[in-house]
């Protein structure tokens, strides 16, 4: 694709390359969006807790059970920490920059070490629902570019932002 821009009377051209990724909805877990996730949460919290309170109000006010309504409210408040603790333990290890899946790791040091190279370092955090990012150092004898690397990992669909560093030994420097 080239842009051209235009600005004071000079024009700037230049050539970009775009990269469409599928995103399959039905591969697992870690394509939820916990933005909606949360809504949806809250939406159904508020919800829940009405019909209870409601309810508590009239069982209160047709038999004389005062301790409806404050029952209610306690039904409600552990209704709404069951569903958050799930959405807290999904959320919270984004925070940290957990490792989201130990399978992805191993797939990605497969792949790159089948030719006979070393990960020496290699770190992924999710950047959103289906979309992880990597950092990879790799040590190689051959004349190999990062971009031999990204080609390769291509096919894990969950890799959205690659970086691979490239070390070569000191000698061929030289």
């Amino acid at each position: 694709m080239k842009v051209r821009l235009a600005q004071h009377g000079q024009q700037y051209e230049s050539e970009m390359g775009l990269e469409e990724h599928s995103h399959d909805a039905g591969h697992g877990a870690h394509y939820r969006d916990n933005n909606m996730r949360a809504a949806v949460v809250h939406v159904m919290a508020d919800a829940a807790v009405s019909v209870l309170v409601i309810a508590g109000l009239l069982l209160a006010r047709a038999f004389g059970w005062l301790w409806m309504d404050p029952l209610a409210g306690l039904i409600g408040a552990l209704v709404i920490a069951n569903w958050s603790v799930g959405l807290l333990r999904d959320t919270g290890g984004i925070l940290p920059d957990r490792t989201p899946d130990t399978r992805i790791i191993e797939k990605v040091r497969t792949i790159v070490e089948s030719e006979g190279d070393h990960v020496t370092d290699l770190h992924l955090w999710r950047l959103g629902p289906g979309h992880l990012g990597a950092i990879i150092s790799v040590a190689t004898t051959t004349a190999r570019d990062s971009a031999h690397y990204r080609r390769r990992l291509v096919k894990l669909t969950d890799l959205s932002h690659v970086t691979v560093e490239v070390q070569h030994p000191q000698s061929s420097y030289g």
